[in-house]
């Protein structure tokens, strides 16, 4: 597990390699990751854009940006987290990926970065 925290914003990822999801004949390996993001003020703030950067072995560079995560926006109230699954898929065996959320205080103005940590994306096959 990896962890960034952010302007009080705490972001812990881990992730999984998914093999029976995985087609390793058609170069096409699947991951999922766990976030938890918890909110570390004594203020509401609400999540509502991300922004990844993917990137496999095989050289190929990914950038995906857009609203929410996992079809939410969700407001995260002092001293709570809110955690999500999701995934991605390679052309490789191994990659990374890493980002930020924009946030937003509740009921204000102006938005802030919570940077995601940058994790590994490894197949467990290809590690023995």
């Amino acid at each position: 597990m990896v962890v960034a925290v952010t302007e009080g914003v705490k972001v812990s990822v881990q992730s999984k390699y998914e093999s029976r999801l995985s087609f390793i004949a058609n170069d096409n390996y699947v991951f999922s990751y766990r976030v938890t993001i918890e909110n570390q003020n004594d203020f509401p703030i609400q999540l509502l854009r991300r922004h990844w950067y993917i990137t496999d072995s095989a050289g190929i560079n990914r950038e995906i940006e857009g609203p929410g995560v996992v079809g939410e926006q969700p407001v995260i109230a002092p001293g709570e987290s809110f955690s999500y699954i999701s995934g991605c898929d390679l052309k490789s065996p191994y990659g990374r990926m890493f980002g930020y959320y924009s946030m937003q205080v509740r009921g204000e103005q102006g938005l802030f970065k919570a940077n995601v940590p940058l994790f590994l994306l490894e197949a467990n096959y290809a590690l023995n």
